[in-house]
């Protein structure tokens, strides 16, 4: 099990930028798949990107292809977003979330571990 703890979301313009972090705490942080969702209110938490635990595989949603890229540091047991060219339809609140390997990357059922989210808003 691992505690997961996301910051860096924020107010940004369409076609800005913001890094999302995620700490990560236990013992198990790199033998995990790690994952990114997002979720709005009345909608259903949406996958967003994942990576393996070595950091070796990435995979990504169609709608942040090109603009997102996930990455990990298993040093320091974090994981990171990189968001840019920001759009007004990724204002969600954003979920780091823990999985065992060989799981499916874009279901959330399939993620064992949560953090608490971060906002991020996206102004036209």
């Amino acid at each position: 099990q691992v505690q997961l703890v996301e910051s860096g979301g924020g107010l940004a313009q369409a076609g800005g930028s913001l890094r999302l972090s995620c700490a990560a705490s236990g013992r198990t942080f790199s033998s995990r798949n790690m994952g990114w969702f997002r979720q709005v209110p009345g909608k259903v938490r949406q996958f967003v990107a994942g990576i393996s635990r070595t950091g070796g595989t990435t995979y990504y949603a169609a709608s942040v292809k090109g603009r997102f890229t996930i990455s990990r540091d298993n040093a320091n047991n974090s994981v990171y977003l990189q968001m840019n060219s920001l759009k007004p339809e990724d204002t969600a609140v954003y979920y780091c979330a823990a999985s065992p390997v060989g799981s499916t990357w874009q279901l959330s059922s399939e993620y064992d571990d949560w953090g608490q989210g971060t906002q991020v808003t996206v102004s036209s």
